[in-house]
């Protein structure tokens, strides 16, 4: 797999507080009441995605390709500059006309998968198990030598500087959208949106692992991210992207102008169909067993198919808790966005803590793996058997293959932790327990249930 220079992770899982009072009982299912969303020009927003200024400062084009060379695949078939560069990237020309690339969505929010981009495909190929740093004396030499192309990546630049060092999960395959958006707040007047060098809010040691969500989820959901408390305006978050390189408020506003268009195309996204054939009567009896078992909580599927929308409670569900307890449950961050120029307006955004996870859609969940919210479990079969889940396990970056029986990426168990390259179950918020429901079924009955889950 190819490796980024530059990685971003565009939409934030911004923090929230255990000080918040949570008002249910501890096995209560909370329903998430829907917000009015904003229409758009799915068209636009596409392009808005592929080639658009969504960052206002970057890597300058020339010194990109010195590093990186020309990208020769041209995945999503744009033209110019743009046709040099991975999807994970736009070329975009500044108001003193300089051409520089600036990460994007697709970063995290596409992936390859049997040679095939597939946009909104959480990547889960992304590396930020190493701490980078960004060379004092590559920037001194751009600053010498090409003063008006230094310019045009100043403030990505200092923006690198400072969250880079402090980015560094456990494993390699995770996300750290929450501790960049942690960070990114902490140096950002809430108001003003104005950098800080000085950080104004108090950083929290931790770097809470999460798994990349598919977007075509999103069309069905009354809230965002997986503690569902992204509340209200659904494109204001989408749009926090441009925090890394956000001068003031102003820009937000311009750059929010865009983001309408943004979430009609991702309405648009639909999951890629199972590629094999199934078996259509171990599928029928496996979707009689799901909606027997699952769909209370995941909801049921088809023409006449209905989404609940429900908040689980910890104790329900079981699963790791740090999501929601470490950096997440700052209150101080909670009330710097719910404060800040996001919660302002006539489209609001909000933050609303609940101790427990939403109950997802299925929709293309053969293609998502890993799973759970911290992608610790390989497989499918394992999410439904728990006695099949390794404490220590690796897959394949560089050539990885699928598994479309058991659906998940092949990968091989260790018996001790051995580097970042290992997923490491035991660590704080990488723990792979909870969700028990499909042990209580029989290996034929799981089997039934994963044939039906490819159809989804």
């Amino acid at each position: 797999m190819k490796k980024h220079v530059i990685l971003l992770s565009v939409v934030f899982v911004i923090a929230f507080s255990t000080a918040f009072v949570n008002k249910h009982k501890p096995d209560e299912k909370i329903y998430i009441e829907r917000s009015e969303q904003r229409t758009g020009d799915s068209l636009k927003g596409y392009q808005y995605l592929t080639t658009g200024d969504f960052l206002k400062s970057g890597i300058p084009y020339t010194f990109f390709i010195m590093k990186n060379g020309k990208d020769t695949d041209n995945l999503l078939n744009r033209t110019g500059k743009n046709a040099t560069v991975s999807p994970g990237y736009n070329v975009i020309t500044t108001a003193d006309s300089v051409d520089i690339v600036i990460p994007t969505c697709m970063q995290c929010h596409a992936q390859v998968f049997d040679r095939k981009l597939v946009i909104g495909l959480g990547n889960t190929f992304l590396d930020f198990s190493e701490t980078r740093q960004v060379s004092p004396a590559s920037l001194a030499m751009m600053q010498r030598m090409a003063p008006k192309q230094y310019s045009a990546g100043k403030i990505l630049f200092r923006t690198y500087k400072t969250v880079f060092p402090q980015l560094a999960a456990e494993v390699r395959g995770v996300n750290v959208a929450d501790r960049l958006a942690s960070l990114l707040a902490a140096h950002l007047n809430p108001k003003t949106l104005v950098w800080s060098d000085t950080p104004l809010l108090n950083i929290p040691e931790q770097v809470v692992p999460t798994d990349v969500p598919p977007w075509w989820l999103l069309k069905k959901k009354n809230a965002m991210f997986y503690n569902g408390f992204g509340r209200g305006d659904f494109a204001k978050f989408l749009m926090a992207s441009n925090l890394l390189t956000i001068s003031d408020s102003s820009e937000a506003t311009e750059t929010d102008s865009h983001f309408g268009d943004v979430l009609a195309y991702i309405k648009t996204l639909q999951p890629p169909k199972y590629p094999y054939p199934i078996d259509e009567k171990e599928a029928a009896k496996g979707k009689n067993i799901f909606v027997d078992n699952c769909s209370e909580c995941h909801g049921t599927y088809g023409s006449d198919g209905n989404y609940p929308n429900l908040l689980i409670a910890a104790s329900v569900i079981g699963t790791d808790s740090l999501l929601y307890k470490a950096n997440q449950q700052d209150k101080q961050f909670v009330d710097w966005f719910n404060n800040s120029w996001f919660s302002q307006g006539t489209r609001p955004a909000r933050l609303e803590p609940f101790d427990g996870y939403i109950a997802p859609p299925l929709d293309g969940i053969w293609i998502t793996a890993p799973y759970f919210h911290n992608g610790s479990v390989p497989t499918l079969e394992a999410v439904l058997d728990s006695r099949k889940r390794p404490a220590y396990w690796s897959r394949n970056f560089d050539n990885p293959e699928y598994d479309y029986k058991n659906i998940g990426w092949k990968y091989e168990i260790h018996d001790k932790p051995n580097g970042k390259k290992v997923y490491n179950t035991t660590l704080p918020g990488y723990g792979n327990y909870g969700h028990y429901f499909g042990d209580a079924l029989s290996d034929m009955e799981r089997k039934e249930v994963i044939e039906y889950l490819k159809t989804l």
